[in-house]
C-alpha cells in the first residue's frame, strides 16, 4: 500500500495535464511511496489520448478513472474511492509539482503526523518559463483547506465524512466546506514551504472574459449554498459576504461603473493591465448581482 496518495481531476485541458502528469511521475520519492489517481470528467477533448501518450513515463502506480461530466465534488469522491493510500493529497490539473513535492508531503507526515499539510503555490503564466521554485510572503495565501495543494491521512478524511459534498455541483466552495468539517473536528494544519507546486495562471484574454463572468455567477450561487450549511464568520470572510464587503459589492452592483466598462469583453488579444482591471472590476459586479439573486431564491424555498 503507497503512504500516498496524490489525486486530481481533470476536464478539458489536455495541453495542462500532459505536462502534471510527467511531472507527478518525475518524484524524488520512492516510486512504491506514492501513487497516482486521475479522474477524466467526461473531457470532450483529447484528454484521453494525453493520458495514454504519458502512460509509459508512470513509474508508481496509475489509476485512471473516467466518467461522464458531473462537476468536481463528484470527480473528487471518485478518486477517494480509488485510493488506497494513507494520506492522501489533492491537486488541479492545471498546477505543476516540483521533483520533491510527494516526498515533501511525506516528510511533513513523519514530523507532524495526522495534520493538513498545506503546500506552496506559485502562480505562473507559463510551463515552460516557470519562477524559482522558493516560495515568499508575496505568494501567501490564508486558505486553511485549499485543493491546489494540500494533504490530510484518509482517517481524518474518514472521520468528517469520507467525502467532499457533492451537493455543489457548479463551481466553488467545496473545498472550502471539506475544510470547515474539518475545523470542528479540531484538525490542524501546518504549511509546508517546499512542497512547491507551479499553479497556471495566465493573463485573461477578452474572449476568456465571458467565461470569467460565468465562473464567478456559479461561484456566487454556490456561496449561498455554502452559507446555509455553515454559518460562521470565516465563511462570510471567504465569500465577500461579511457587512464592509457587501457594502462595496452592492454600491458597484447598483452603479454604473459596469456598464461603462463593459466593451473590455469585446476585446481581442491579451488583456492590458487597465483592461484587466476593468474585467476584474465586472467580475465583481457580476459575483455580487448573482449573490442578491440567489440569496432572494434560497429565501423563497424557506
Amino acid at each position: 500500500m503507497p503512504r500516498l496518495t496524490i489525486q486530481l481531476c481533470t476536464y478539458n485541458r489536455a495541453r495542462l495535464l500532459e505536462r502534471v502528469l510527467e511531472a507527478l511521475f518525475d518524484q524524488t520519492a520512492p516510486d512504491d511511496a506514492y501513487e497516482v489517481v486521475l479522474v477524466n470528467d467526461g473531457s470532450p477533448d483529447d484528454t484521453s489520448a494525453a493520458i495514454e501518450r504519458v502512460r509509459p513515463l508512470a513509474r508508481c502506480a496509475f489509476t485512471v478513472i473516467e466518467q461522464p461530466n458531473s462537476g468536481l465534488a463528484k470527480g473528487r469522491n471518485a478518486g477517494i474511492a480509488a485510493s488506497t493510500g494513507e494520506r492522501i493529497c489533492f491537486i488541479d490539473d492545471d498546477v505543476l509539482p516540483t521533483p520533491v513535492f510527494a516526498a515533501e508531503h511525506l516528510a511533513s507526515d513523519d514530523r507532524y503526523g495526522d495534520v493538513i499539510v498545506r503546500g506552496a503555490v506559485i502562480n505562473t503564466e507559463s510551463f515552460d518559463d516557470l519562477p524559482v521554485p522558493i516560495w515568499s510572503p508575496k505568494n501567501y495565501s490564508g486558505n486553511y483547506f485549499w485543493t491546489s495543494n494540500v494533504s490530510l491521512r484518509r482517517s481524518r478524511l474518514d472521520a468528517v465524512g469520507g467525502r467532499f459534498d457533492d451537493s455543489f455541483s457548479e463551481y466553488g466552495w467545496e473545498d472550502i466546506e471539506l475544510g470547515m468539517r474539518l475545523r470542528a473536528i479540531g484538525t490542524l494544519g501546518v504549511f509546508n514551504r517546499f512542497a512547491v507546486a507551479f499553479h497556471y495562471k495566465p493573463r485573461p484574454a477578452g474572449t476568456n472574459v465571458a467565461g470569467m463572468l460565468r465562473q464567478v455567477r456559479a461561484q456566487a450561487r454556490t456561496a449561498v449554498q455554502l452559507r446555509e450549511k455553515h454559518a460562521h464568520w470565516r465563511v462570510d470572510l471567504a465569500t465577500g459576504t461579511t457587512a464592509p464587503q457587501r457594502m462595496l459589492g452592492s454600491l458597484l452592483h447598483h452603479s454604473r461603473i459596469a456598464r461603462a466598462l463593459a466593451p473590455v469583453a469585446a476585446a481581442t488579444g491579451r488583456l492590458s493591465p487597465p483592461q484587466l482591471l476593468a474585467a476584474q472590476i465586472l467580475a465583481a459586479d457580476a459575483y455580487y448581482g448573482e449573490l442578491e439573486t440567489a440569496e432572494a431564491a434560497a429565501e423563497r424555498k424557506r
